[in-house]
This record gives structure tokens, C-alpha cells and sequence, in this order.
């Protein structure tokens, strides 16, 4: 049986949690796929379960951090180029211990914003995967990733939806900030 407060907590006290605050601390390869098991999970209508996801950890993160800063350069107006995000593009990727590749094929059965829908709910359970296993995370949707289809070797009906960052940290747990929900709820009650 589940425990009520242990989920709620999980949903309320999740967080973004950045590169700059992971440890040095390696995450395994079962606890990766642990935490992947979990967004298989996710739902998904007529069950195309869109998601598919590649592991950069060790010398593969160094690859997608070359990767990403190359993209940003070349992708980026000469004058509008800045040295110290080109860096931090590569830091970040560097200072983790694992960045997933978010990924959606599209099945033509359903509308694609379905599918979508289906990655965010995948995103979410890896997210509570990784907070109930004392790992920190944070999805980025940088411009770039649209030209990684070569790089992850993607599939036509394919698309990359982001990069998801892993550390283990040493951050306080924290309730997010969110304005009280009875501002974005309407009720209709039949008379």
C-alpha cells in the first residue's frame, strides 16, 4: 500500500535542483534505471509511450557538452556570441553526473500535443524518481536541442525535447513557491 503523505510531500517538496550544487558523488547505472522504470509509468493514451530517453554519464557527458557548446557557437549571431555562456553551456553538462536526453517519437495515431502531454507526465515520474532517491535534477529546454537530431542519430518522427540533469546534492529541502490554487480553480455545482 502507498502512503499518502509520502506522495503528496514528494509532489510538494520537488524541486529544480542546478548543476552548480551537485557533488562529485557518481549516481549507478541501476539507480538510473530505477529512476527510468519510473517514467516508463507515465500515462499515455493508447499506450504509444512516446518517450525515449539517451544516458550521457562519464565520458559521454563530455561528448554532449562539446556537442551543445559547438551548437551554440555555430548557431549564434557572431555579435550576439558570449564567450562565458559558451563555458557555462559546457560546465553545467560537466558538473553533472548524468544528463538524459529527452526524446518523443511521434506515432501518427494521436495528436502530437497528446504525446507531449504524455512526455511531461514521463518527465514528472523520472523527477519524483530521482527526489525519493535523494538526487537533484532540472529539465532545460535550450534553442540548440533541435539540432541534436544528427547527434542522438534520431528518427524522422522523432524530436528532442530537452536535456534532464542529474546530481546527487546537498541542498535543504524546500516547499516550492506556488500562489494558492483556489485563484486558479472555478467551481460548478448543480443547483
Amino acid at each position: 500500500m502507498f502512503e499518502e503523505e509520502v506522495i503528496l510531500n514528494a509532489i510538494k517538496y520537488r524541486r529544480s535542483i542546478f548543476p552548480a550544487s551537485y557533488t562529485d558523488q557518481e549516481i549507478a547505472d541501476e539507480t538510473i534505471m530505477e529512476i527510468l522504470k519510473s517514467a516508463n509509468y507515465a500515462p499515455n493514451h493508447k499506450l504509444t509511450q512516446p518517450w525515449r530517453f539517451t544516458v550521457f554519464k562519464e565520458n559521454g557527458l563530455v561528448s554532449l557538452a562539446n556537442e551543445m557548446a559547438r551548437l551554440y557557437k555555430e548557431q549564434t549571431n557572431p555579435a550576439q556570441f558570449v564567450q562565458k555562456k559558451y563555458e557555462s553551456i559546457r560546465e553545467k553538462i560537466t558538473q553533472s553526473a548524468v544528463v538524459i536526453t529527452i526524446q518523443i517519437k511521434y506515432s501518427g495515431l494521436i495528436p502530437q500535443w497528446e504525446e507531449v502531454a504524455a512526455i511531461g507526465c514521463s518527465v514528472q515520474n523520472l523527477w519524483l524518481a530521482a527526489y525519493a532517491k535523494g538526487i537533484g535534477g532540472y529539465w532545460s529546454t535550450p534553442g540548440t536541442i533541435r539540432y541534436l537530431r544528427s547527434f542522438l542519430s534520431l528518427e524522422e518522427e522523432e524530436e528532442c525535447l530537452g536535456l534532464f540533469y542529474l546530481g546527487y546534492h546537498q541542498e535543504k529541502t524546500i516547499e516550492g513557491f506556488r500562489k494558492p490554487i483556489d485563484e486558479r480553480v472555478k467551481w460548478v455545482k448543480k443547483s
